[in-house]
Parts: C-alpha cells; sequence; structure tokens
C-alpha cells in the first residue's frame, strides 16, 4: 500500500513545495486564516498575492477545505 500513488489534490502537493519554496502546511495556514471566505476567493488570492498557478492553487484550497470540514 505505500507505493500506491497519492491522488487527488495532494498529488500536486511536491511540485507546489518545490515552485513556490514553502512547506503545505504553511500555506494551508495562509488559507485557514482567511477562512471563511469562499473557495475561489482563496484560489484568487493565492495567484495574486503569493504568484501561484490556478491549478496549484485550486489543489491546495480544495484540500485545506476538505480538511477543515471534518
Amino acid at each position: 500500500m505505500a507505493d500506491q500513488a497519492i491522488k487527488g489534490p495532494a498529488s500536486y502537493f511536491p511540485s507546489i513545495e518545490k515552485t513556490y519554496g514553502r512547506p503545505i502546511a504553511e500555506w494551508q495556514a495562509m488559507v485557514r486564516e482567511r477562512l471563511p471566505e469562499k473557495h475561489m476567493a482563496l484560489v484568487t488570492m493565492l495567484k495574486t498575492e503569493h504568484g501561484m498557478g490556478h491549478g496549484h492553487a485550486n489543489a491546495l484550497v480544495a484540500h485545506t477545505l476538505a480538511e477543515h470540514k471534518d
């Protein structure tokens, strides 16, 4: 099972960390600080304030919001 590929939004995490130079926990904290803003407002914030691409921002927000609901 450990060899099973990561699927869904978390599959973007290694690329996000490498491309933008911060750990995922730090990005997730930024998103959580802005709650209860809507999904797309959070994606836009990551894109405009941090230069993140749409796919990376969307994956990060989706995963963070899914964890927040639990």
